[in-house]
């Protein structure tokens, strides 16, 4: 599933005002569905945030287009539950990776 959280102003500049943003991302551990959606609503690949939660980050009108492709809205607190257990998850299963003789 590919999720958007809430528009929020983290500061950011485009053409010289001041623009709210938000998050595109998965609790999958493959991106692709991420991705696809990412390109069908015009995001370059370049744009892609590989960190702690790998996400897009997207502008009000890129939002409307995710969710109207079927991104699921949450709010802020479900989407960090959700960025939680997909780091514990990764975590998990890299442990076990590790293990593995």
């Amino acid at each position: 599933m590919v999720y958007v959280d809430p528009l929020v102003r983290h500061g950011w500049v485009l053409r010289g005002r001041m623009v709210a943003s938000c998050h595109l991302f998965t609790d999958e551990a493959s991106l692709d569905e991420l991705h696809w959606l990412a390109r069908r609503i015009g995001m370059k690949p370049g744009w892609f945030r590989d960190v702690a939660v790998p996400h897009y980050d997207l502008t009000m009108m890129r939002r409307r287009a995710a969710v109207a492709l079927g991104a699921r809205e949450v709010g802020r607190r479900e989407a960090v539950e959700i960025w939680r257990a997909r780091r514990r998850r990764a975590f998990s299963v890299g442990s076990m990776a590790a293990l593995d003789f």
